[in-house]
C-alpha cells in the first residue's frame, strides 16, 4: 500500500515541455545522503553571456533535483564550492589543471582538493564549454551517477553540430508534425521568443551549436532589409545558449530581393551584392553562422541557369561570410525530378555523386557540401550514401532527418538512433586503413578544416516539441551522437529515459527496449529488403501507396512487377550506382551471394522466389515480415502498459493512445502490402494469410441504411478494395448479423477519419448502445485512403450467434464517416 501511495504522488501530470531537462526532485535516500557533500556554493570565473547562462543552469538544476539554493558568490571561496570557468582561467588558480587538454567547444569536469577544500570544476576549452560541462554535470546528478570525484574530458568530435528548421514565414512547417513554427507566424516574426529561447537551451544541453530557422526551400525575401531586423530578434534568443542562427538562402535573391537583371555566380554585380548582404546580417547578428543553400533541386534555381556549377555558387556565398567567420552548407540534394521512368539506366541515386565528386576541391574552405545519410531521401533503409566517402578536398557533412517524414510522422514510435548509428560506424573503405563515416567527417580520414552532422528537426509549438512524447529520443539521440559518434544507441536511449521518464529500473528498461526495437518495427510492416518507400510519394509521404512511386519523373523506383522486384544497380547489367563505392563495398553490393538481405532490392532486381541468405524467398519474407511487424507493434502496448503508476498519468496515457493507433495503422500497413504483391505476384503466403481473413465482415457486404459502396484509391489501402460511405446530413448505419461460435469478441472498426471534418460513431448489440467515438484525429488527408484509415476496437463483448450488430456514421463537414470492415477478434486477440 505504502509503494502505490508513494507512486501515486509521484505520477502527477507532465506535459512533456521539459523534455530532458525536468530536473525531477531526487527521492532515492541512498542519492540523496550521496549527494549531500555537494557544495552549497558556485561561483564563474567567466563573465560571458554564456557562461551566466550556465551559472543559472547549475543554480536552477541543484535547487529542482536537490531542494537546495546555491549561493553564488564573485570570486573563488574559502570554502567547499562548484566553480566554472575556462580551462585557461582556471589554470592560474589549480595545478591540478596543468597537465591535461581540452580543445574545440570541450569541458573538464573535475573534483580538485585544493587548501583544504574540495572544489567540483567545470572547465571548458570556450565559454560554450563551461555550458556544456554544466549540462553534463547535472545530467549526471539526475541519472543518480556518483558524482564525488570527477576527471572527466569530453571533446565533441564534429564543429559543426546543426539542427535545420524546415519553418515558413507564415508559420507553417514543411515536414512538421508538431504543430506551427516556433519563430514564425502570419509573415514575421513571433513577437513572444520565450519558446525559441527554451528551444536554444534544449539544443545547448546535448552540445548543438547551430540553428538553421527557415525552409531549405527558402523564400527569396528572408533576406529583405525587414526580414533581418526581425529575424535577429531570433538570434537574440539563441544567443546566451551558444546556439548560432543560420538561413536558408535562394540563389536568385539578387534578383528577386534587389530587382538585380541576373543571379549569376560570376557576375561581378551579384558577387557585390552578397557581399554587401553578408556585412548588413553581421552589423545586425554579429555572431551569425552562415548560410544554408538548395539549388537546382527540385524547382529551386540554381547556378544551372546561367551553365555555373554548384562550386561557382557556393564559393561566392562563401566569400562574402569569410571576413566574418561564416559557413556555406550546400546540400548536395541535387537530381533530376523529372527522370524518364522508362530508361533502365536512369537512377536518381547516383546524382549526388556524379554532380559533386567532379568537383572535388573546387569549393572553398569554408564550404561544407550537406549530404544526406542515404542516396535518395531518408527512407526507413537506405545504403550509406557513397559521396560521403567520395571526397578528399571539400568538408562535409551529413544530412539526417529527426522529424519523422518518411518514418511514420511522429505518429508511429521510429526511434532513429540505431539507423544512423549504422551509418556512422559504415567503413566505405576510402583508404586502406578503416574509414567509417564518422571519422570521415570528423576530418581523420581527409585533412580538412570543417565537418558536422545536421538534423532537420522541426519542432513546433506543441508542448511534447516533436507531438509523440517519445520522439524526442531522436532530437535528444541527435546532439549525443553528433557530440560522440561512438556512443551506443542503447546508452543514448537509457539516458534519455532516465532524464525524461526517471530512474525507475523497469521504466528504463521497458522504454529502452521499446526504443531499441521500434525502427526494426517499422521498417518490417512498411518497405521490405531495402526496396525504398512504399508510401504515397506524389502526396503527403505518410500512409501505404506502392504505385504512387512508379511511372514517374521522381526516381524512387522499386520497379516491381508481376515476375520480380528491385532496383539493378550494378555495374555489369543496371545503373552502374553500386561502382561509385570504394572496392571492398562495390563488390560486396555488385554480388546476389554477399550482397545483404536488408538493401537487396535496392542493388538488385530478382524474382519473387529468389532465395534470401535467410532461406526465405523474397515474396514470402515479405509477407513474413509485415506479420511480424504488425504482430510486434501490438507489442508495444502490452510492454507500455506495465508501466502504469511509474509514469505520469497525461503522459502514460498519450503515450497508450498513440501505440494504439500505431497498431491498428500497422495493420493497415501490412494488410495494403501483402495484398498488392499477393496480386502483383500471384504468389500466395504460404502459411495462408494474406487474401484470407475469416473474421472480417466487409461494410459493402453489411445491410446499408444510407451508405453507399465506394472504390477507395488505391485500391489496397481498403479491404477489398472497397468502403462505404455517408452522404446524407443525418446518421447512415451498417449491420449485421454474427455468425460466430460464442464467446468473448472485441468488435474491431475500420474506419477513416478525414482531416476536413469530425464523424462520430456509435456501435450497438441487438439495438443496445455498447460504444462510441469521435474521428477527430488530424490524419494528413481529406480523402478515404491509407493515410486516414483508423481502427477502433472496442472493449470485449459476450457474443452470440445470431446477435445483431449495428454501426452508426454521422458524418460532420467533407468527414463522411466512411466504414471499411469490422473484424470480429477473439478475447485477448491484439
Amino acid at each position: 500500500m505504502a509503494i502505490s501511495l508513494l507512486r501515486a504522488t509521484e505520477c502527477l501530470a507532465e506535459t512533456g515541455e521539459a523534455a530532458w531537462l525536468r530536473y525531477a526532485p531526487i527521492k532515492d535516500p541512498h542519492a540523496l545522503k550521496q549527494y549531500a557533500s555537494l557544495p552549497q556554493t558556485a561561483v564563474s570565473l567567466d563573465h560571458s553571456l554564456i557562461a551566466s547562462s550556465a551559472e543559472k543552469e547549475l543554480t536552477r538544476g541543484i535547487q529542482s533535483m536537490l531542494a537546495r539554493t546555491l549561493r553564488e558568490v564573485p570570486k573563488l571561496p574559502n570554502e567547499n564550492a562548484f566553480v566554472l570557468g575556462t580551462v585557461t582561467d582556471l589554470r592560474s588558480r589549480f595545478s591540478e589543471l596543468q597537465s591535461g587538454q581540452v580543445t574545440g567547444d570541450g569541458f573538464w569536469l573535475k573534483t580538485v582538493h585544493h587548501r583544504g577544500h574540495a572544489y567540483t570544476v567545470i572547465a571548458g576549452a570556450d565559454e560554450s564549454g563551461i555550458l556544456y560541462g554544466t549540462f553534463a554535470l547535472l545530467s549526471r546528478v539526475a541519472q543518480l551517477q556518483d558524482v564525488s570525484n570527477l576527471d572527466d574530458r569530453e571533446t565533441p568530435a564534429e564543429p559543426i553540430r546543426w539542427v535545420d528548421q524546415w519553418d515558413n514565414l507564415n508559420g507553417s512547417i514543411e515536414r512538421g508534425y508538431a504543430g506551427r513554427s516556433i519563430f514564425f507566424d502570419n509573415g514575421h516574426v513571433r513577437a513572444d521568443l520565450t519558446r525559441v529561447n527554451e528551444y536554444a537551451r534544449l539544443l545547448a544541453s546535448v552540445g548543438i551549436n547551430g540553428c538553421n530557422v527557415n525552409n531549405v526551400n527558402a523564400a527569396p525575401d528572408v533576406l529583405s532589409d525587414a526580414s533581418l531586423k526581425e529575424l535577429a530578434r531570433i538570434a537574440d534568443a539563441f544567443r546566451p545558449w551558444g546556439v548560432r542562427m543560420a538561413l536558408s538562402v535562394n540563389i536568385a535573391s539578387p534578383q528577386t530581393v534587389d530587382k538585380l537583371d541576373t543571379f549569376d555566380p560570376l557576375d561581378p554585380r551579384v558577387q557585390a551584392w552578397w557581399s554587401s548582404k553578408a556585412d548588413e546580417i553581421y552589423r545586425l547578428i554579429p555572431d551569425f553562422a552562415g548560410f544554408t543553400v538548395k539549388a537546382d533541386s527540385e524547382g529551386q534555381l540554381g547556378p544551372s541557369s546561367y551553365g555555373r556549377t554548384p562550386a561557382d555558387a557556393a564559393n561566392v556565398l562563401a566569400r562574402a561570410l569569410k571576413a566574418h567567420g561564416g559557413v556555406v552548407l550546400y546540400r548536395a540534394f541535387v537530381y533530376n525530378h523529372h527522370l524518364d521512368w522508362r530508361d533502365p539506366k536512369a537512377d536518381r541515386a547516383r546524382a549526388a555523386y556524379d554532380i559533386f565528386h567532379p568537383l572535388d576541391g573546387k569549393f572553398d574552405d569554408n564550404v561544407v557540401l550537406q549530404i544526406k545519410h542515404g542516396p535518395i531521401d531518408f527512407q526507413a533503409r537506405e545504403p550509406v550514401s557513397p559521396l560521403l566517402g567520395g571526397l578528399e578536398h571539400t568538408n562535409e557533412a551529413m544530412e539526417v532527418q529527426i522529424t519523422q517524414e518518411y518514418t511514420g510522422q511522429q505518429r508511429h514510435l521510429c526511434f532513429l538512433i540505431p539507423m544512423w548509428k549504422e551509418v556512422l560506424d559504415f567503413d566505405l573503405h576510402a583508404k586502406p586503413a578503416p574509414t567509417p563515416v564518422k571519422d570521415i567527417l570528423a576530418g581523420k580520414v581527409f585533412q580538412r578544416p570543417l565537418g558536422g552532422i545536421v538534423g532537420v528537426a522541426n519542432v513546433g509549438l506543441d508542448a511534447n516539441w516533436l507531438e509523440h512524447p517519445l520522439a524526442m529520443a531522436n532530437l535528444y539521440g541527435f546532439g549525443r551522437l553528433a557530440w560522440d559518434p561512438d556512443l551506443s544507441p542503447q546508452t543514448i536511449a537509457e539516458e534519455w529515459t532516465r532524464l525524461t521518464f526517471g530512474n525507475d529500473p523497469l521504466v528504463v528498461q521497458t522504454i529502452t527496449a521499446m526504443q531499441l526495437a521500434s525502427w526494426h518495427i517499422y521498417e518490417s510492416y512498411t518497405g521490405p529488403l531495402g526496396a525504398g518507400t512504399m508510401t504515397d510519394i506524389i502526396g503527403v509521404h505518410y500512409g501505404p501507396g506502392i504505385e504512387s512511386s512508379e511511372r514517374n519523373g521522381w526516381g524512387q523506383w522499386h520497379r516491381a512487377d508481376h515476375d520480380g522486384i528491385g532496383m539493378d544497380r550494378t555495374v555489369a547489367t543496371g545503373t552502374g550506382y553500386i561502382g561509385q563505392y570504394h572496392e571492398p563495398v562495390a563488390a560486396m553490393y555488385e554480388s546476389l551471394a554477399s550482397c545483404p538481405d536488408n538493401l537487396l532490392l535496392f542493388m538488385h532486381h530478382v524474382s519473387y522466389t529468389y532465395k534470401l541468405h535467410s532461406g526465405k524467398t523474397v515474396i514470402q519474407h515479405i509477407y513474413d515480415s509485415h506479420y511480424e511487424g504488425a504482430e510486434a507493434a501490438a507489442h508495444l502496448i502490452t510492454q507500455w502498459k506495465t508501466l502504469q503508476g511509474r509514469v505520469d498519468d497525461e503522459r502514460y496515457k498519450d503515450v497508450l493512445q498513440r501505440l494504439i493507433y500505431q497498431a491498428g495503422h500497422a495493420i493497415v500497413w501490412r494488410d495494403a502490402i501483402c495484398e498488392w504483391f499477393l496480386k502483383t505476384s500471384g504468389i500466395p503466403d504460404e502459411k495462408g494469410r494474406a487474401g484470407h481473413h475469416p473474421n472480417r465482415i466487409e461494410a459493402e457486404l453489411m445491410e446499408l441504411d444510407g451508405y453507399t459502396p465506394v472504390e477507395i484509391s488505391p485500391w489496397e489501402t481498403a479491404s477489398g478494395g472497397k468502403a462505404v460511405t455517408c452522404d446524407r446530413s443525418t446518421d447512415c448505419s451498417v449491420s449485421f448479423t454474427v455468425q460466430r461460435a460464442d464467446g468473448e469478441y472485441a468488435i474491431a472498426t475500420q474506419y477513416f477519419d478525414q482531416n476536413d471534418g469530425t464523424a462520430q460513431f456509435h456501435l450497438y448489440v441487438n439495438g443496445k448502445l455498447v460504444d462510441a467515438w469521435v474521428a477527430d484525429d488530424d490524419l494528413p488527408s481529406p480523402k478515404m485512403n491509407g493515410h486516414t484509415s483508423t481502427r477502433h476496437t472496442s472493449p470485449a463483448l459476450t457474443l452470440k450467434t445470431g446477435d445483431t450488430i449495428r454501426i452508426d456514421g454521422l458524418p460532420s463537414g467533407g468527414d463522411k464517416a466512411g466504414i471499411d470492415y469490422v473484424e470480429l477478434e477473439t478475447s485477448g486477440a491484439n
